[in-house]
């Protein structure tokens, strides 16, 4: 079974996302994301968007999952609360990822504020698949 969990680190969040699959653990790492920022329980899913991202690598398709994920925040305000990775394939030597996610617009007198993501990091980022299913770990600076 998937999820995530927080990692020690001084400054910044470090995470730790799971599942079963590339997919699932990705949905994770996104979930884990708007953890970060809010408590993603008080976000309705009223709205949907599809995000898409690429990466010649896991760890790069990560990053630029995680990144237009902050950019949406960033842009619009955008907080989701369910996201559904439909695909991670490998297409002309690029790993490709497309994703439902559900949400709604920050709204400061429902959304609890708890801290900013300044930027996604490669650094310690790293994707693998073990005997208990797909891992991810990753830093988000705040």
């Amino acid at each position: 079974m998937g999820g995530f969990r927080f990692l020690e680190h001084l400054a910044d969040a470090y995470i730790e996302a799971y599942g079963e699959s590339y997919e699932e653990c990705y949905e994770n790492a996104g979930l884990a994301f708007f953890e970060v920022i809010t408590d993603v329980s008080l976000v309705e899913p009223r709205e949907e968007r599809i995000v898409e991202a690429e990466g010649e690598d896991l760890e790069a398709l990560l990053y630029d999952w995680l990144e237009k994920l902050l950019i949406m925040v960033d842009l619009d305000g955008f907080l989701a609360s369910k996201i559904n990775v439909e695909y991670i394939r490998r297409e002309d030597g690029i790993y490709r990822l497309k994703a439902r996610i559900l949400g709604e617009i920050y709204d400061p007198k429902k959304h609890v504020s708890k801290n900013g993501v300044k930027a996604v990091t490669y650094h310690q980022m790293k994707v693998y698949r073990d005997e208990r299913g797909v891992k991810s770990r990753f830093i988000l600076d705040l």
